[in-house]
C-alpha cells in the first residue's frame, strides 16, 4: 500500500465554485465539482461523458 498524496490540479475557479483534477499514486485520475458544500466526484470515463454533455449545451 503506498503512502503517497495525490497531485491535484485546479482546472477552474470562481468566487463559489472549484474544479479540480487528482492524479492519484495508483494512475487513475479523478475529476471533482466543488459547489459551494457539495462535491461531486468523477473517474475519467464519467468525466469525459459529463464533459461531452456540458459541450453539447
Amino acid at each position: 500500500m503506498s503512502n503517497e498524496e495525490p497531485k491535484t490540479t485546479t482546472l477552474a475557479e470562481t468566487n463559489n465554485y472549484v474544479v479540480w483534477k487528482a492524479e492519484e499514486p495508483d494512475g487513475e485520475t479523478t475529476y471533482h465539482i466543488e459547489l459551494g458544500n457539495v462535491t461531486l466526484h468523477f473517474f475519467e470515463e464519467e468525466w469525459q461523458e459529463l464533459f461531452e454533455l456540458l459541450k453539447s449545451l
